[in-house]
């Protein structure tokens, strides 16, 4: 198969536009030229040609990646779920298959666009500042598909859970009697859902008024 054409794609930088002389078009970058010395009138053997073809679905798979990443924050989990995801139209096949996309959250590994430590970091503050409780930040973390081993570093640089507590106490149950047992009870709920300990939930209905002759 002969390059008939080899041109800088106009619209984004660094990529570059490989014709083939059956009218298929190659999205490449220059590694991809370097690396198989691609020109204009080039011969290509089959050989050749499907390992110019498997780079540039390579290449075409990490800017995905790098789309996705510039859109918001991912997990590594996510990020491969995501690139191996298959379209809404089921007659196409998804971007990328998993050693594609795994190869690619690699080499952004490698470039530190992504990183399951950091991100675990990320998810544990912004749900802490929304008043959530270890437990509800642990399911979150779960959920987003971080490694396990991130989870305690990423909770244990949080601050103490009585401001959070408190807070919440403070702006949902004002007013209420929390000497009344239903009332304890209810805000005790609550503060469980949002993933407090039992302990840290009793000390902080004691701060604020709602310590009960037998607790439960």
């Amino acid at each position: 198969m002969r390059i008939s054409k080899l041109a800088p794609s106009e619209r984004i930088q660094g990529r570059w536009l490989c014709h083939l002389e059956d009218g298929t078009i190659l999205r490449i970058t220059e590694n991809e030229i370097v690396a198989f010395g691609l020109c204009s009138g080039l011969e290509l053997s089959p050989e050749q040609l499907e390992q110019v073809e498997r780079a540039a679905k390579a290449a075409a798979v990490r800017d995905k990646a790098l789309d996705l990443l510039a859109a918001r924050p991912l997990s590594r989990k996510e990020l491969v779920d995501k690139l191996t995801a298959r379209p809404r139209n089921r007659e196409k096949e998804p971007l990328a298959d998993r050693e594609t996309a795994e190869a690619a959250a690699d080499r952004l590994e490698e470039l530190g666009y992504l990183n399951d430590e950091a991100y675990a970091r990320t998810v544990a503050d912004h749900y802490a500042a929304k008043g959530w409780g270890p437990a509800r930040i642990r399911d979150e973390l779960y959920r987003r598909g971080v490694p396990r081993d991130y989870w305690d570093e990423a909770l244990e640089d949080l601050e103490a859970p009585d401001n959070a507590i408190d807070a919440f106490l403070q702006k949902k149950l004002r007013g209420a009697d929390l000497t009344d047992p239903k009332s304890y009870q209810r805000a005790a709920n609550a503060l469980a859902r949002r993933g407090f300990r039992w302990e840290d939930i009793k000390e902080g209905l004691r701060r604020y008024g709602g310590a009960l002759e037998e607790e439960f």
